[in-house]
Parts: C-alpha cells; sequence; structure tokens
C-alpha cells in the first residue's frame, strides 16, 4: 500500500506512520482484502461495467443492447467507410511527402491494408449507464479524531490488480475511514499509473460553458476523441459530454460531421433511444443513402418494438421506400418534411432510370 495526502505530501513522518498503523490495524480486523472483489467497491456487477446486458425483469420483453452483435452490424453500416475521412491529413510537422511507384497488385495490397486499419479505427467506444456513487464508511475511529488536519489517501499499487478492483480508501481527519470516490480513485490511478492523453485534473474544456465555442468551431469529433482519452466510459463528465456534442448536432443537422468516424455509432445509438431520429433520417435520403435510412428504421424497430411501424412492418414485411413511408407516417414528429425528401428522392431516381 501507498499514502498520499489529499491536500499536500508533506507531512510529519511520525503522524504519518501513526495514520498508516491506525489503517493496517483495522485491515487485519476487518479483513479489507476480502473487500476488494470484482465489484470494485461501487456495488454494481462486473457485467455491467464489460457492458453486458443482464436479464430482463420479469414480464418485460429482452431489449439489444449496444454490444449485441446485430445492433454493432446495423451502427457499422450506417457510420460508412470514407477512407480520405478517416485518413485525412492531421496538422503535425511539415515533411517531404513520400511517393511510390506500384504494380496493379501491389496497389489492391496497398488498399486492403488500408480498408482493414480503417475498420480499426472506426471501432465504437463502448456506451455504459452512469456508475453509482461510492458512499462506503469502513469504520469510525473518534480516537484518531484532531490528529491530523489533512486527508490521507491510501492506494494498494500491486501492478497485477485491475485498476477497476484496485483497493483505494481515505483517511478523513475526523477519524473516519472510508472508501475513495470515483473522481478521488480516478485522481490516484492517473498520478501513480499516468494515462497518455489523460490528465489528473480535467481541462476546463469540458465544462459546458466551453463546449458552446467548440461547437461554434465544428470541432465535435475532437472534444469527443479528447473526452475519451480523459474520462472512464461510465462517468458522469463522459456521458455529459458526449450526450452534449449530439444534442448540438441534432439541433443543428451536422450528422455529417461525425459519419465515417467512431462516434457515429454512439450518436445513432443515443439519438434512436430518445426518438429524435426525424433530423438522421432526412440527412440520409437527402444524401441518396436510403440503405442507411432503412437500418436506421430497423434499428428503431428493435429497441421499440412496440410502436404501430413496428408492428406494421412485421407483418407486411415492408422493406425499403415503403418501410420508410410507414415509419414517417406513424413515427416521425416531421412527416409532411420527410415526405417532401422521400418524393424529391423518388423522382431523382425516375429522372435517373429514364435517361
Amino acid at each position: 500500500m501507498a499514502a498520499l495526502g489529499a491536500r499536500g505530501s508533506a507531512a510529519a513522518p511520525a503522524r504519518l506512520s501513526r495514520v498508516a498503523r491506525a489503517l493496517w490495524g483495522w485491515r487485519a480486523r476487518r479483513g479489507l482484502g476480502q473487500d476488494a472483489g470484482a465489484a470494485d467497491g461501487s456495488g454494481f456487477p462486473a457485467s455491467r461495467v464489460k457492458g453486458v446486458r443482464g436479464p430482463p425483469a420479469e414480464g418485460e420483453a429482452a431489449r439489444p443492447a449496444f454490444a449485441d452483435e446485430a445492433v454493432q452490424t446495423l451502427l457499422r453500416r450506417m457510420t460508412g467507410l470514407d477512407l480520405q475521412k478517416v485518413f485525412r491529413p492531421v496538422k503535425t510537422e511539415l515533411r517531404p511527402p513520400k511517393y511510390k511507384l506500384m504494380t496493379e497488385a501491389q496497389l489492391e495490397e496497398a488498399t486492403r491494408k488500408a480498408i482493414e486499419e480503417a475498420k480499426e479505427k472506426l471501432i465504437m467506444p463502448p456506451v455504459l449507464n452512469e456508475r453509482e456513487p461510492i458512499d462506503d464508511v469502513l469504520a469510525e475511529d473518534k480516537f484518531l479524531e484532531g490528529t491530523e488536519t489533512t486527508k490521507y489517501v491510501f492506494t494498494d499499487l500491486t501492478y497485477s490488480i485491475p485498476h477497476r478492483e484496485r483497493f483505494i480508501v481515505v483517511r478523513e481527519p475526523n477519524g473516519v475511514l472510508r472508501k475513495a470516490t470515483w473522481e478521488e480513485r480516478d485522481r490516484m490511478i492517473q498520478i501513480f499509473f499516468p494515462k497518455e492523453g489523460r490528465r489528473v485534473i480535467p481541462p476546463v474544456v469540458f465544462k459546458d460553458e466551453h463546449l458552446v465555442t467548440v461547437f461554434q468551431q465544428d470541432r465535435h469529433e475532437d472534444i469527443l476523441n479528447m473526452c475519451i482519452a480523459q474520462f472512464e466510459p461510465d462517468s458522469p463528465d463522459y456521458i455529459r459530454v458526449h450526450h452534449r456534442t449530439y444534442d448540438d448536432i441534432e439541433k443543428h443537422a451536422k450528422y455529417d460531421l461525425l459519419r465515417s468516424t467512431r462516434h457515429f455509432g454512439g450518436m445513432v445509438w443515443y439519438l434512436v433511444n430518445r426518438k429524435k431520429t426525424d433530423g438522421l433520417l432526412t440527412d440520409m435520403i437527402h444524401r441518396d443513402l436510403l440503405d442507411d435510412a432503412t437500418s436506421l428504421i430497423t434499428l428503431y424497430h428493435m429497441l421499440h418494438p412496440e410502436c404501430q411501424s413496428a408492428k406494421e412492418a412485421k407483418e407486411r414485411k415492408l422493406q425499403g421506400v415503403d418501410l420508410i413511408k410507414v415509419f414517417v407516417k406513424t413515427e416521425s414528429q416531421k412527416e409532411g418534411y420527410i415526405q417532401l425528401a422521400l418524393q424529391a428522392y423518388e423522382e431523382a431516381m425516375a429522372t435517373s432510370t429514364a435517361s
């Protein structure tokens, strides 16, 4: 175990020794090692951490989870694979360009490798529920009250222990020994096990008042990449930043900013769960992405099987434009607008076929 003062590392060795002895004495009495199990001190099961959906409640229909293969297939299909966008230039130090002469076979092989690499870059980050707060008091040792003026954080530094299972406790100046909060855990783990791209104190750019400026500059993808590096996927800040970003994209119909990025699937999942698909559906029709539009509706029906269009689609085995028309008529809040977009698409297709 290692100890670090949360409000300053300078402390008298004698006093630190007293606190350490008190902590270890409590551990011998209560068996701390047995309490650092798979639930990582938060109280929720390990399956939730891995994004695995638990069994449905009695009488409740099973709903697909984000990690389900059927859902992932639909989201990948809608995300698209634009190699120009995936491998677009980033701002780096200027270097002379490199040119290569290739045969047709070499070019095909290079293209195949580029596609495989692009698929790796487009792997979607997990979508988890917000973690439950940690508020567990382990002991109240009144005889320690007043002996210290700062908190002491004790962290298990065993390298083989996963961070989720790492035991971290805090000794308060009033003698209370408690489990560290999620914020304290994240801070201590970053201090002892630094992760590239993550700071001990999150940058102010993640505050709501600064996100507005980021969105005005169309840097939605950049802020999401930074968010993934800075926060754990079930932390409140991670979820808040993602939801704010998705809401801004939906509000201003800037869906193409995330298309062919690893964030597009998460945005679609968010919008479908909240039945806010009219704007995205219209955007897909305008861009002649009818296959994506039908995939969007299919996902909607998977998450909301009780809706009228899901029932009609199942009974009549609807596909393509017919599926979209039924969905727009029964579920859309902007039926007239989407009908016009769909009519324009059909006229353009008829003209193209005639010529």
